[in-house]
């Protein structure tokens, strides 16, 4: 089921890199079903918090009316930065599952703080599970779709 949800984020990352954005998708599940998938929207709202965890969390608590999004699982294609893991956090987010780390983000540019979402998890005692690396080779190739583009920018 994993491999399912990430390849949606996969695509509308793919679809966020050809509108000029970053590499990065997100889709959040619920019982098996998506609430919500979205792109990275940094460049189009010239908002720095518009990572695609961020816009992914936006979305489902509009779709679902609460801000209680227990039960729910993200899945990018990235690791979180250490703002989008403590959003997780904070919306009761119960599983993690990414593709690409956060040091493979840093290498193309992006001004990453390089704390794993497992050090988050651990010295911040939340109760959200990780998975790492579902799909990683897909997912890093969105790095390389994305480097290939004249149109990129990082932040």
């Amino acid at each position: 089921m994993d491999e399912k949800f990430m390849r949606l984020a996969i695509a509308k990352a793919k679809q966020g890199i050809e509108k000029g954005q970053t590499p990065f998708g997100a889709c959040i599940a619920k019982d098996g079903e998506v609430v919500c998938c979205v792109h990275n929207i940094v460049w189009e709202r010239l908002d720095i918090t518009a990572h695609a965890e961020i816009h992914a969390i936006r979305e489902a608590c509009k779709q679902l009316n609460t801000v209680d999004l227990s039960g729910c699982v993200m899945y990018a294609t990235c690791e979180p930065c250490p703002m989008c893991f403590s959003a997780c956090h904070w919306a009761g987010i119960s599983k993690i599952v990414y593709g690409a780390r956060i040091d493979d983000a840093k290498t193309l540019g992006f001004s990453e703080l390089t704390i794993s979402n497992r050090e988050m998890k651990q010295f911040g005692n939340s109760p959200v599970a990780i998975v790492s690396d579902c799909l990683r080779n897909e997912n890093l190739a969105l790095f390389d779709f994305w480097n290939q583009r004249a149109d990129k920018r990082t932040y």
